[in-house]
């Protein structure tokens, strides 16, 4: 059986169920802004889904690193690192592929060493 990998269901779920939500949008604010405004938003929210699948498989696939430790969030091409990771070189590592991942603006970097505070 083929397994499917994790961040794959991820975007796909983002894109499924945030993208006609976001499209479907009618409130005040949204209703007097040109169509096109609208599309781009729709369109900023699936870039960011892909940024944020890709910096997560870049992440998995990385033998040094653990997936579960890290959580990544993307919002208008800012990526947001978080998590508990067990060294700073993971915190650099993390950083480094999110930074290789076409479409990132900037990383705000929030993650922590296990155990340091």
């Amino acid at each position: 059986m083929k397994r499917i990998h994790p961040a794959v269901i991820a975007a796909t779920l983002a894109l499924a169920w945030g993208a006609p939500a976001l499209a479907a949008d009618t409130t005040a604010q949204n209703a007097a802004k040109p169509a096109a405004s609208k599309t781009a938003a729709v369109g900023e929210y699936v870039d960011d889904a892909v940024i944020t699948s890709k910096i997560k498989t870049a992440v998995f696939q990385d033998s040094t690193l653990k997936a579960t430790e890290i959580n990544v969030e993307t919002h208008q091409g800012i990526v947001q690192l978080t998590g508990f990771v067990k060294s700073r070189a993971d915190i650099n590592q993390a950083v480094r592929l999110a930074r290789g991942i076409k479409g990132v603006k900037s990383i705000k970097n929030d993650m922590l060493v296990k155990g340091r505070q």
